[in-house]
């Protein structure tokens, strides 16, 4: 059992604590001994097929999905660009799992978790492309132009299963108008309490000001504020965990050595709860998901809103994404617990989550703690705000789009300040069991839709995979495994789209927005 410090040691445990505490263990034991298996085998081998399926496509396209990004072109059609897009999937990706949960894995998990949350992420970009690319072969045309779409439309109209959509959607809507909300605040007191002595309530009281007018409005400042902080936040993090490796550059060798021995059991690493082949790939795996998402099924509702050419454009781009979060980010995480001196292998620690992390960029200076703090804000405040978006937006899809989606503002309000105020560990195990629960039924999903996704690679590498002149056209396209039932790709829509372009290269509009997509997806 993971113990996360949320008051001072020497004050006796309250009942509710107990309850907490029991809750988690009992939710914690019935997932390892449950559906953690069936995760683990569903993940892997999804990824490993799609892997296999699309011929490594996050290795040898892996220099096409850099070009996407930075490419500066403008979308046509007042679109986000592609670095845009990149912009937004950093931002709803990167959160809170990227710090707090990469040290719970490892204090659980020992330093092999870290190992299958890399195995976990290079796999998952396959299952990433697909997911996404689904998303934009089946979203749909808002009356204002916009998109829409995700796991619960391709559901509906790949499978034909309005009931396997409405299931999704209420899974979703849960995990992220309500666990994932608590999580993130959760994360964010705890941290402000630990560093600054900051009352829980505090905490709430101002996540609250500051969530509440985008849940209740959509203020669209805000978000713009939230789009570019978290890439920028993401990269700040990066030197921090450079500075802290380079001072101690002399164990990177015993670290990487650490990760792949505990990974297969060929060293136990922590005595009692963590150590071990299953355990590291139990908390790697989960962790992993919860992290970069792919597979879980939530990054795809993003992905449909991007107006884009080609659909397989889009799967690069999320594809890439979860390299950045996982690879990039997380792996930040680890080098920073691994080697900043807080945290030590076989022994118990009374610390764990974002405080161990915190601490362990401690050794860098007294500095630190205001930095990580900000840090840590920003991505949970930019998570929080991409949680509700994911969650309005499958309540749209099960009340239809005029709702004004009242339920969830509610939800969510009441999660941001319950998160924030009571120590809430219960709330990882019911996060854990939401995403289990969502990635099964996403990938099963994916795995049946999959030859749509694999049909749209192979007549976007037909067309020699360029960049800005490759257009997708589902009508009497040998690629596909039938006709495609849509307004959005067919012959007519392409033929438009191409005009527009034409229009759009010879008197540019005004670029759109960031936050358009964000706000109203």
């Amino acid at each position: 059992m993971v113990t996360v410090p949320f008051s001072p040691a020497s004050q006796a445990p309250s009942a509710f604590d107990r309850w907490n505490d029991a809750m988690s263990s009992g939710l914690d034991t019935a997932y390892s001994h449950s559906i953690a298996w069936v995760l683990i085998v569903v993940l892997l081998g999804a990824g490993l097929y799609f892997t296999v399926t699309t011929c490594a496509l996050q290795v040898r396209m892996f220099p096409r999905m850099l070009r996407l990004i930075f490419s500066s072109r403008q979308g046509s059609r007042g679109g986000i660009s592609s670095f845009q897009a990149f912009a937004i999937g950093v931002a709803d990706r990167v959160g809170t799992g990227n710090i707090a949960g990469v040290a719970l894995a490892i204090v659980a998990g020992g330093a092999g978790a870290v190992f299958w949350m890399w195995v976990v992420a290079i796999l998952g970009m396959a299952t990433a492309f697909i997911e996404s690319t689904l998303a934009q072969v089946f979203k749909i045309r808002n009356t204002d132009g916009t998109f829409r779409g995700g796991p619960a439309f391709y559901i509906q109209r790949g499978l034909g299963s309005r009931a396997g959509g409405i299931i999704f959607a209420v899974l979703l809507i849960f995990a992220y108008g309500f666990s994932f909300q608590m999580i993130q605040a959760n994360t964010l007191a705890q941290v402000a309490q630990t560093s600054f002595n900051v009352a829980p309530w505090v905490s709430a009281v101002v996540l609250l000001m500051l969530t509440v007018p985008f849940f209740i409005g959509g203020v669209r400042p805000v978000a713009r504020l939230a789009e570019f902080l978290a890439p920028l936040m993401a990269c700040a993090y990066l030197l921090l965990a450079i500075a802290v490796v380079a001072m101690h550059i002399d164990q990177v060798g015993a670290v990487f050595s650490s990760i792949f021995a505990e990974a297969f059991g060929l060293r136990e690493a922590v005595g009692g709860t963590a150590g071990g082949l299953f355990v590291a790939l139990e908390q790697g795996t989960k962790r992993g998901l919860f992290s970069n998402e792919a597979g879980m099924g939530s990054a795809p509702n993003a992905a449909a809103t991007a107006t884009v050419k080609h659909p397989v454009a889009q799967g690069l781009v999320q594809s890439l994404g979860v390299f950045v979060d996982t690879i990039v980010v997380c792996s930040c995480t680890a080098f920073i617990v691994l080697v900043g001196g807080v945290y030590q292998p076989g022994e118990e620690t009374q610390m764990s989550g974002a405080a161990l992390t915190t601490a362990s960029v401690g050794v860098l200076g007294t500095w630190t703690p205001a930095i990580m703090f900000i840090i840590i804000a920003s991505f949970a405040y930019s998570t929080l705000l991409g949680n509700y978006t994911y969650a309005e937006a499958n309540i749209k899809y099960l009340l239809g789009v005029g709702n004004n989606a009242a339920i969830i503002k509610i939800l969510c309000i009441i999660s941001v300040g319950l998160g924030a105020m009571v120590p809430l560990k219960v709330a990882w195990s019911i996060a854990d069991w939401a995403t289990a629960f969502m990635a099964i039924v996403n990938i099963v999903a994916i795995c049946l839709l999959g030859k749509w996704a694999i049909g749209a690679l192979r007549d976007y590498e037909a067309q020699g995979g360029k960049l800005d002149d490759v257009y997708f056209c589902s009508t009497d396209n040998p690629h596909l495994p039938r006709a495609l039932d849509t307004e959005v790709w067919n012959a007519s829509a392409v033929a438009e789209a191409k005009e527009a372009d034409r229009a759009w290269e010879a008197a540019p509009h005004e670029h759109t927005d960031i936050t358009e997509v964000l706000v109203t997806h």
